[in-house]
């Protein structure tokens, strides 16, 4: 499932009491804009007092990353509900687009913490310009300048076993 950043924007609905209610402005990594406008819903009803029946979403755009082919260092705060809790985390990832960071996110807690979509709240996503901002070890191995892969035990090719040659008779 392919993720993408979106920006929503969305209000309480005017009442004569309020005519001009604050407007509310998330980034929402979803597959697609129903769960993004979903999402929005359901956090701005956790952090104030409105729902969808006594809101209205203003917009959505899909946020696009301005460098698509470098690779950066990305940082994401976010906290989960476990069996036993809730939990912050930090973690960071190496990848090409803020989405593409959050879908190894979210396939990392899978794999570590087996906590499903619903259950990850992402606080924030910051790309990390500096490489001694880096905190981890399993990025900071990537950043050695002149970095190489060796390729041990290359074993040559060698000639078929079976080649085709005259018979000798005598």
């Amino acid at each position: 499932m392919p993720f993408q950043e979106y920006q929503v924007v969305g209000r309480h609905l005017p009442t004569e009491a309020d005519p001009t209610p604050k407007i509310y402005r998330m980034r929402i990594f979803a597959p697609n804009e129903v769960v993004a406008k979903s999402r929005f819903w359901y956090f701005l009803r956790q952090l104030k007092k409105v729902k969808k029946a006594s809101g209205e979403i203003i917009g959505v755009n899909v946020i696009h990353e301005k460098k698509p082919l470098k690779i950066k260092n990305f940082g994401i705060w976010l906290r989960y509900d476990s069996r036993s809790g809730t939990h912050n985390m930090y973690k960071e990832f190496r990848e090409l687009s803020r989405a593409d960071a959050v879908k190894a996110l979210y396939q990392d807690m899978a794999a570590r913490h087996r906590a499903r979509f619903r259950s990850i709240h992402i606080l924030r996503v910051v790309e990390i310009e500096k490489s001694e901002d880096v905190r981890r070890p399993y990025i900071k191995q990537l950043l050695v300048p002149k970095l190489k892969f060796p390729l041990p035990h290359r074993v040559q090719k060698v000639r078929s076993t079976f080649v085709a040659h005259r018979p000798s008779t005598f």
